[in-house]
């Protein structure tokens, strides 16, 4: 179905139902739950509360209820589907969805990137979040050489407008990325010890964020 992810909501249309995405268009992932039927029912969480949260009710007609993955995929015309993200892993920005898998997995090609996380920043005075990512540098990572192998690599919109280096990812206790301190730090030289670089549009280089540069980013001073 037609997904917003910005409001992390499905879109509805004028009759008050969702629509279901044309070929090529990525939207979440849905499963019709039909309690008579053992493979199509729904039993939920201990959690009531979190179980609902999961029911998409009256999607397509009135009293129907489909299950939420959470997945945003596409469908090709052929008809095999694509995963491209988790919802809450995308952000907009430019105008445009970008997924955080498919810019970690161009990041993840680039030599002597150990690990990648990517997720959007807040800019002040701007719509949207900028894609920012969090590196895991090899030996011989070369930081030079990422703007040009991005280009090749990503559309505009998609490529990290800031970069953060640090020596390993933190995970939480089921190994995942402790993506939401990354967010709550931002690009803000103040906050983080990490070295922090920014894709000045000018240079066509990273270059080290220093409290003069945040502040002058933070007021616009860049077009982006």
């Amino acid at each position: 179905m037609r997904f917003d992810v910005e409001t992390e909501q499905p879109v509805r249309g004028p009759d008050g139902f969702c629509i279901e995405c044309p070929p090529g268009e990525v939207g979440e992932t849905i499963g019709l739950i039909n309690q008579s039927q053992a493979r199509s029912g729904y039993s939920g969480y201990a959690d009531k509360t979190a179980s609902e949260r999961k029911v998409l009710r009256d999607a397509f007609a009135k009293g129907d209820a489909w299950f939420r993955t959470g997945d945003l995929m596409r469908q090709d015309k052929e008809g095999y589907f694509y995963f491209v993200d988790r919802i809450g892993d995308t952000f907009r920005w430019k105008g445009e969805n970008v997924s955080t898998t498919e810019v970690a997995e161009a990041l993840a090609r680039y030599p002597n990137v150990e690990e990648a996380i990517v997720y959007g920043a807040s800019i002040d005075k701007l719509d949207g979040r900028a894609g920012m990512a969090a590196i895991t540098p090899g030996e011989k990572f070369d930081l030079a050489g990422l703007p040009a192998f991005l280009a090749r690599e990503l559309p505009a919109y998609a490529r990290p407008i800031f970069i953060r280096l640090q020596p390993m990812a933190e995970t939480t206790g089921t190994f995942k990325y402790r993506k939401v301190d990354l967010v709550s730090d931002g690009f803000d030289p103040a906050k983080i010890e990490h070295p922090l670089y920014f894709l000045h549009p000018e240079k066509n280089e990273y270059a080290p964020i220093t409290p003069e540069l945040y502040a002058e980013i933070q007021s616009g001073a860049f077009k982006l």
